[in-house]
Parts: C-alpha cells; sequence; structure tokens
C-alpha cells in the first residue's frame, strides 16, 4: 500500500510537485535502486551551504576555525539523526527486508542520511529558497541556542543551564522503554520538568543519547513558551 505522505509534507512545510523525489529521498539502498544515495550527497552540500551562511552571518566576530566548529556542532549524523526522528522519518523509510528486520528504520546513519537526502529533494523539486526555508525551520532552535560560549555544551548541559538561570528545579529524567538488543537497542526516555504540562520524551541507540533528545526538545519548548 502506498504510504500517506500527507503528515510528513505538512510538517517540514513542502508539498511536492514531483512527489518521485521524496520516494527516492526515503529509498535506502538495501531496498533496490533508485535510492537516496545522491540525493543525500545533494542534500549534505545544501545542508552545510544553508547552516555555514547562518553562522556566517550571526557571529560576525568568529574566526573560521570556530565557525568550523558551530557547523560541526550542529551538522553531524547524531543532530540530523534527531531531527529525522522528530519527524517521524523512520516510518516513511523504504528499506530492504534485512535492514527492517534488524531495525534500520531507526538506525542513526540511516536516519541522518534521508534526512539529507530529502533536504536535496526539496530543492530539485523547488528551488534553493524552499530549501533555505525547510533547513532554517527544522534547525530553528539549535541555531538560535548555539554560540561559540556554548559550542562544547550538549543539550542536558543547556537545559540545565536554562533551568537555573530562571530559578527552576532540575529536570528528572526517566527511561520509559528500551526495545531490541545491543546494537540495535532503542531506548525511550521521558523528561520531567517543572512548569511544563507532560514529560518531554527522547528516543536514541542509548540512554545518554535518549536523555540528549529528551533535553533537546525541552530547550525547544521552553524557548518557544
Amino acid at each position: 500500500m502506498k504510504p500517506n505522505y500527507a503528515s510528513l509534507c505538512r510538517t517540514i512545510n513542502h508539498t511536492f510537485k514531483q512527489e518521485t523525489f521524496l520516494i527516492t529521498a526515503l529509498t535506502h539502498r538495501s531496498a533496490g535502486v533508485p535510492n537516496n544515495e545522491r540525493l543525500e550527497f545533494l542534500g549534505d552540500a545544501l545542508l552545510g551551504y544553508i547552516v555555514a551562511e547562518n553562522l556566517f552571518q550571526r557571529f560576525s566576530e568568529a574566526d573560521e576555525g570556530e565557525l568550523s566548529r558551530l557547523r560541526a556542532n550542529l551538522v553531524n549524523a547524531e543532530t540530523l539523526a534527531e531531527i529525522a526522528r522528530s519527524l517521524d522519518l523512520g516510518n516513511y523509510l523504504h528499506l530492504g527486508s534485512g535492514e527492517l528486520k534488524s531495525g534500520g528504520n531507526q538506525r542513526t546513519s540511516i536516519l541522518a542520511d534521508a534526512l539529507e537526502a530529502l533536504i536535496g529533494a526539496v530543492y530539485l523539486d523547488a528551488d534553493i529558497k524552499a530549501c533555505k526555508t525547510m533547513v532554517l525551520k527544522l534547525f530553528q532552535v539549535r541555531l538560535e541556542t548555539v554560540s561559540p560560549e556554548t559550542l562544547s555544551k550538549d543539550p542536558k548541559t543547556r537545559l540545565q543551564e536554562y533551568l537555573q538561570a530562571n530559578q527552576k528545579p532540575l529536570p528528572i529524567y526517566q527511561i520509559l522503554t528500551v526495545e531490541g538488543m545491543p546494537p540495535t537497542q532503542q531506548f525511550t526516555i521521558e523528561c520531567i520538568i517543572e512548569g511544563l504540562a507532560e514529560p518531554i520524551q527522547g528516543t536514541g541507540d542509548s540512554r545518554r543519547r535518549a536523555e540528549q533528545s529528551a533535553a533537546e526538545h525541552a530547550l525547544e519548548l521552553l524557548i518557544n513558551v
């Protein structure tokens, strides 16, 4: 049965004129050809350019090394996979049976590659303006909270500092579920924060990564309140 991409398109705020671009972006090489490897190549370059331009404009005093480290902090497999999970991208992926059985639709590398391919697909279906709009929306909170001063700080640290600065209790992290067997386990963590109506959930292939994901989502909510 053909997947319904309407929800995904609403989330990224782009309706494809040529849906084949979207389908290809979501097709892993294990499912055959055409697949998303070429689109991933294109999306990787576009993402790097868009993020680099944003950082260049925002941090006029930062030198080349600082800008490079800022970009690397934002454009990496872990961050891309977190964003892909927030889009529920894993449920839209076309995988070969072997990858599907081994939990490939939640694997960090596959999700990161698929997100890059999606960026490339939007560019080809529309133009650089539409591509930039999508990327800046997906990276909005991360771009707004990263700086040369916070470069080495992970989401849990930034969340803790945000709460302390606002005189709020520190967050509480609890494991909800652990699915699968090593090395393809999937952890779901909830982050409880005073002032938020409901706990914030995060997922990852380790407890630490799931906690970082939950902290990132919590920051997004707190900053946009």
